[in-house]
């Protein structure tokens, strides 16, 4: 097995384990559940699950997606999250073996959380934000690429930009049109990425909402101008792309 098979099969599986964990996050956290604290059971017949019904990805394919003491469908959050998590890691592992791959797995996993937690409750945490700033640095300490200097640049921007729009939007039309989580999250971004790429970020995720917003239309569900979208969650999905881009054409 080659270097890259092997990261990308190690960090693949622990990716599916820590989904599993995420999509645990994402369904407790912001109903005020505890994560860290009792067993995982059903939401239909609050049946305790044993441990062979959470083994990742597999389970929900053996239990076609339902309880196996009630049969009611169990949330397909899980075993998407699970197969996201998954997904980080194989790619991580493949385009950068090593240290360089942990590195890029740990950021695509925070991603990866806080771009689900923005999907279902528009909710980005601080603590999770903090988490994902403070692990860009700990990069920089490591020498992983971009340089620290580059790195501070980069959340410097990424938290000015966005916060610069949201003050001006708010200051022409009267009302929020950002939540306050978005610009931490893009300086979190940018303290993993550097400023180079950050352009590239708000171009990738705002036209992926712009998508959103033509395919609603499409299927005849106008959105209003003070619909909510979770621009954290788009910024998030564009971040790791990034990442792998710019891992992948770094000499």
């Amino acid at each position: 097995m080659s270097e890259a098979a092997f990261w990308a099969v190690l960090l693949g599986v622990l990716g599916a384990i820590i989904g599993s964990f995420v999509a645990a996050l994402v369904t407790r956290w912001p109903d005020g559940r505890s994560v860290m604290q009792g067993r995982s059971a059903c939401d239909g017949c609050g049946r305790t699950l044993r441990a062979v019904e959470l083994v990742p990805l597999l389970s929900a394919l053996v239990l076609h997606g339902r309880c196996k003491g009630c049969g009611v469908a169990i949330s397909p959050v899980h075993w998407r999250i699970e197969l996201a998590g998954l997904v980080i890691g194989l790619a991580a592992g493949l385009i950068a073996p090593g240290i360089v791959g942990i590195a890029g797995a740990v950021f695509g996993w925070l991603l990866l959380a806080l771009a689900s937690l923005d999907l279902v409750a528009f909710w980005l945490p601080d603590r999770l934000t903090i988490l994902l700033a403070a692990t860009g640095l700990v990069g920089a300490a490591f020498g992983i690429d971009p340089p620290l200097q580059e790195r501070l640049i980069g959340g410097i921007a990424g938290f000015g930009t966005l916060w610069l729009v949201a003050f001006g939007y708010r200051h022409l039309r009267g009302r929020d049109g950002m939540g306050g989580g978005d610009p931490k999250l893009f300086g979190a971004i940018g303290l993993w990425l550097g400023w180079q790429m950050l352009p590239a970020v708000l171009l990738i995720a705002s036209m992926i909402g712009l998508g959103v917003v033509l395919a609603a239309h499409l299927k005849g569900r106008s959105m209003a101008a003070d619909t909510a979208l979770p621009f954290g969650a788009l910024l998030a999905i564009a971040a790791y792309p990034a990442w792998l881009f710019m891992i992948g054409v770094t000499p």
